[in-house]
């Protein structure tokens, strides 16, 4: 696969799990009533916290297979089956108890900086976006599509940070019903990407049937 296609296809992979359009009404339930300049400041934290997170997977990826001897097939199959019931309960447009605990959120209220917990981990960057970070490093073929991960990483940083930053703005452009409609959205396309994991670890893992 050339490099626009595969880096295309992380951006996508990973934008649909990162999704920072579901954080929104925890974004502004936690900073809402701080200042402009507060929010921009969690925002570029919360922000900065997806990117070094899933960078540091997406570097220890292979090392974290090797030390427990997870073969990638392995992987493939667990993360698309946690990955496929956290699209489902978007496609419900339900809050997924895998990107935060109902104990978390509470416990957020009482913090002075919510940039990196909950809102950087796990709400953006939770198991989910580690899972597929680790299978797209392990499907990569080459120096070129390796880098392609690290710059979708990159984007989908970018990306969140410019939601987060304008969360009111886009919160009242889109309105709940708005945000549910992409959060079902990306949960399609969340349980789409999280079958063909398991398809992809399930020919790899039985050649001879699946073949």
């Amino acid at each position: 696969m050339a490099f626009a296609s595969y880096a295309l296809l992380c951006f996508g992979s990973l934008f649909s799990i990162v999704d920072p359009f579901a954080a929104l009404p925890v974004f502004l339930a936690l900073v809402g009533a701080q200042s402009p300049e507060s929010q921009r400041r969690t925002a570029l934290r919360a922000s900065i916290t997806v990117l070094a997170l899933l960078f540091l997977f997406g570097l220890a990826g292979t090392l974290i297979f090797k030390f427990f001897g997870i073969t990638l097939s392995a992987f493939k199959i667990a993360g698309g089956i946690v990955l496929f019931g956290l699209g489902l309960e978007m496609m419900r447009a339900k809050e997924s108890t895998l990107r935060s605990t109902e104990e978390e959120r509470h416990e957020a209220e009482t913090k002075e900086d919510v940039g990196v917990i909950p809102l950087g981990i796990p709400l953006l960057s939770g198991p989910g976006a580690i899972a597929t970070t680790m299978v797209l490093v392990g499907k990569a073929e080459g120096p070129s599509q390796h880098a392609a991960i690290f710059i979708a990483i990159a984007a989908v940083a970018v990306f969140t940070f410019l939601v987060l930053r304008s969360a009111t703005v886009v919160a009242r452009w889109l309105g709940r019903t708005g945000i549910n409609l992409i959060g079902r959205i990306m949960g399609l396309i969340l349980a789409a990407l999280a079958m063909q994991f398991i398809l992809d670890g399930a020919r790899e893992a039985f050649p001879k049937l699946l073949g």
